[in-house]
């Protein structure tokens, strides 16, 4: 039972309306009393249990989740960066270093001393595990970003359900699997959502927060107010094949390739033709051998899936070629260009 002597019943006064000039009977007094105090207790324990993120949990030491680690580690939050051996862990610590390196360059230019403090409390805020079950026992937060294949990704979070506390958020930053198909592996839908972030992470300042029809009002807040405690620009989505930038962008690879196929240009002008014309940074070959064609085409092929009348999701010969011979851009050192 709610006493409600006990609370201060500070929406009456807040109105600057006295319970005894609304000539209410006693009966009447007291219900009006005990509903006052019943929405002073209900909005004390929503305060009060406002979700925060303290603890992140980064399943996978890659460029994308090494570069989430970094950039919540830099604005201190703890981090556990868990992958599949040591060495993988320690080439991911070096390559943080080495980037904290850059930033250190630009924004303590004038103060060397306090970038090197900088970087060690940034690394400082770092603790590594090969052990996924150990990474997520303190954590508040947990983001995936290991291969994007919806099984591995699935019996993934299906494990580290077992072994998170109930209250801890789940996120995958894939970009193109869906995320519902995702949360279906755990027990707490209500806590899952996306988290994509963009390479360089440390860089790119947009977020997409990917709202699954399961998630919750309070998971989503949260993961926005960790968005921008992180220093990104989040925006919101809901679970859609692409999200929104990829939903644009690769339709648009895509179309550049066939144009390619079909002999309508050469693939040097449409870069040229697209940086000139349009502005932007990268023409649409160097962005795919950037992002790497392996993963155009895994996108590509899931979409067309799902969607096999849509004609923005067709398969591209050429596209296919490449990857079957292993030319999957940059990271290989030949796609569309050599390197």
């Amino acid at each position: 039972a709610i006493a409600a002597a006990d609370f201060d019943l500070s929406p009456a006064k807040a109105l600057g309306v006295g319970l005894s000039s609304l000539q209410l009977t006693k009966t009447q007094s007291s219900q009006v009393k005990m509903s006052l105090a019943a929405l002073t207790f209900i909005a004390s324990r929503g305060m009060a249990t406002k979700m925060t993120v303290k603890n992140l949990a980064m399943i996978g030491s890659g460029q994308m989740g090494a570069g989430i680690a970094q950039v919540a580690a830099a604005t201190g939050h703890k981090v556990v960066l868990c992958d599949t051996a040591g060495d993988i862990l320690e080439k991911a610590k070096a390559g943080i270093q080495k980037s904290l390196q850059r930033v250190v360059k630009k924004k303590f230019a004038d103060n060397p001393e306090k970038g090197q403090e900088f970087i060690a409390s940034t690394m400082a805020n770092i603790d590594t595990t090969t052990e996924p079950a150990k990474a997520v026992v303190t954590a508040d937060l947990v983001v995936e970003a290991i291969v994007e294949n919806l099984q591995v990704k699935q019996e993934l979070f299906k494990t580290l359900d077992k072994f998170a506390p109930a209250n801890t958020i789940f996120a995958s930053n894939t970009s193109s699997l869906p995320i519902t198909a995702i949360a279906d592996s755990t027990q707490r839908q209500d806590k899952f959502a996306g988290l994509h972030f963009f390479n360089p992470v440390p860089v790119m300042k947009l977020v997409e927060v990917v709202r699954a029809p399961g998630t919750s009002n309070d998971v989503y807040e949260c993961l926005m107010d960790f968005s921008r405690a992180i220093g990104k620009h989040p925006v919101t989505c809901k679970d859609t094949p692409g999200f929104l930038v990829n939903r644009l962008l690769v339709p648009y690879m895509m179309e550049a390739i066939r144009l390619f196929e079909r002999g309508h240009g050469s693939k040097e002008d449409i870069d040229v033709a697209m940086k000139l014309g349009a502005g932007y940074p990268m023409g649409p070959f160097e962005l795919g051998d950037y992002v790497g064609l392996d993963t155009c085409k895994f996108i590509i092929d899931g979409w067309h899936e799902l969607e096999p009348d849509n004609p923005l999701f067709n398969p591209s010969p050429l596209l296919n070629e490449l990857v079957a011979a292993g030319k999957h851009g940059k990271k290989t050192g030949e796609g569309f260009y050599k390197y």
